[in-house]
């Protein structure tokens, strides 16, 4: 069952999807060398309407379900398709369904629960200045999520509300146009982030551990 339509811009589609440009990749070089992307800015206020949480429809999909009630987990707080980047920085097509236990990334294409995410090991989230739409979630006791999502303010925002509902601290939101992630265990890789002309460009490299 494929949920998604194929995707080859860097900027997730919404409904009804806007024309996004390309991305725009660079050939590494060294650990200098990395993904450079142009994401359009999208400032319209429309962007986050309609926080209704589901946007996939879980309780009419028989594998999310499934994959749900294996967990012990039955209320759905967010549901929607984003683009997730590898260890190798390739992106891959997932849906991110955030519950008031865990976030759990799913393999549209084979049905598969690829990641269960525990919101108690959850110690931060990365966002940048601008509006761009990628987002990263810090794991340390496992490895961290770099995604990006057209609804990245509500899925950080449910994030902050189902934390903080079921334990008495609040992971930090830190806002900056440069940060770094883990994207294995003993994998780092740096996200800058830089105003262009019509957009935002964003370039992901990888980072020698010291």
């Amino acid at each position: 069952m494929d949920r998604f339509r194929p995707l080859r811009r860097i900027q997730v589609p919404a409904d009804p999807p806007p024309p996004p440009p390309a991305a725009e990749e660079e050939e590494a070089h060294g650990p200098a060398a990395g993904l450079l992307m142009a994401a359009r800015v999208r400032r319209r206020s429309a962007v986050y309407r309609d926080c209704k949480g589901d946007y996939i429809g879980v309780p009419s999909d028989p594998c999310l379900t499934k994959i749900l009630s294996k967990q012990g987990d039955n209320k759905v707080l967010f549901a929607d398709k984003v683009l997730k980047f590898t260890q190798s920085g390739k992106m891959k097509r997932r849906i991110l369904v955030i519950t008031d236990f865990a976030l759990y990334l799913v393999d549209p294409d084979a049905d598969i629960l690829k990641r269960r995410i525990a919101l108690a090991a959850v110690e931060k989230l990365h966002i940048s200045k601008l509006s761009d739409n990628f987002f990263a979630i810090i794991v340390p006791t496992e490895y961290d999520c770099l995604m990006a999502s057209t609804r990245k303010k509500e899925i950080v925002d449910v994030i902050i509300k189902a934390i903080k509902s079921t334990s008495e601290y609040e992971p930090e939101v830190a806002s900056s146009n440069r940060f770094e992630y883990h994207a294995a265990a003993e994998v780092i890789k740096e996200v800058e982030f830089e105003e262009a002309e019509g957009g935002i460009k964003t370039r992901i490299t990888h980072k020698e551990k010291t």
